[in-house]
C-alpha cells in the first residue's frame, strides 16, 4: 500500500467515524426523556380545608332599638380579604335567632369587596340594599353597623369599613348616614350584654 493510499483510508476511516458520532449525538438528542416531571402544584382552595371560625354577627333586638351580637360558626378562608368576604356574605345571609330580625334589606348581596393598603375595607352590596330598605334613621343605622361591626371586630386589622352599592359610592342607604367616607367601629348601638343573652335565647 502506498503513503497516498494510506492517507486517503484513514481520512474515510475518519470521516466515517465523524459521522457515526455525530449520528449517536442527534440520536440522544430525540431519545425519550426519562427524568421525572413534577407537575405545579395547584392553589389550593380557601375553603378546601373544612376549617371553620367562630365569628360574631349582628342582628336587631327583639324590642328594635339595639343590635345584638351573636356567635356563629363560619368557613375559615385566606387571604384575609377572603375571610372578610366571608363574614360579610354569612351577615347578609344568616337567618337571625329567634327573637332577633336581620338588619339586612331582604336579597341584599355581595357583590365585590377588596381592601386598601391603608386596611380599609370596601363592601360592595346589590342595590336591594337601598330599594328594599324600610327607611328610619334607626333601622339605616342597624344596617350600617351590622356590616361594619361584623367586618372590624371579627377581624380587628381591618379598620375601616366603606358601603358601596352596584359598585358606586353613595350618600346614604336612607337618607340619614353618612357613607361618603370608610367607617370605624361603633359598638354603641349594642345591646347590655345581660340583654343580648336574654334576646338570643
Amino acid at each position: 500500500m502506498t503513503r497516498r493510499t494510506a492517507l486517503v483510508s484513514a481520512l474515510v476511516i475518519a470521516a466515517l467515524a465523524a459521522v457515526w458520532a455525530g449520528f449517536s449525538i442527534v440520536r440522544r438528542s430525540y431519545a425519550p426523556q426519562t427524568t421525572a416531571v413534577i407537575p405545579a402544584a395547584e392553589p389550593a382552595s380557601p375553603l378546601a380545608s373544612g376549617r371553620k371560625i367562630k365569628a360574631t354577627l349582628y342582628h336587631v333586638s327583639e324590642d328594635g332599638l339595639s343590635l345584638v351580637g351573636t356567635e356563629r360558626e363560619i368557613p375559615f378562608a385566606e387571604p384575609i380579604v377572603e375571610q372578610a368576604r366571608r363574614i360579610v356574605e354569612a351577615q347578609l345571609g344568616a337567618a337571625p335567632p329567634p327573637g332577633l330580625a336581620s338588619a339586612i334589606p331582604a336579597g341584599t348581596t355581595l357583590k365585590a369587596l377588596f381592601l386598601t393598603v391603608r386596611a380599609d375595607a370596601f363592601v360592595d352590596l346589590s342595590p336591594e340594599v337601598t330599594t328594599s330598605h324600610p327607611g328610619g334613621a334607626l333601622n339605616e343605622l342597624f344596617t350600617v353597623y351590622a356590616i361594619v361591626d361584623a367586618v372590624t371586630v371579627n377581624l380587628p386589622s381591618i379598620s375601616r369599613v366603606q358601603i358601596l352599592v352596584n359598585g358606586r359610592e353613595v350618600d346614604t342607604l336612607a337618607g340619614h348616614v353618612d357613607l361618603r367616607h370608610p367607617l370605624q367601629k361603633n359598638l354603641k348601638w349594642l345591646a347590655a350584654p345581660a340583654a343580648a343573652v336574654a334576646d338570643a335565647r
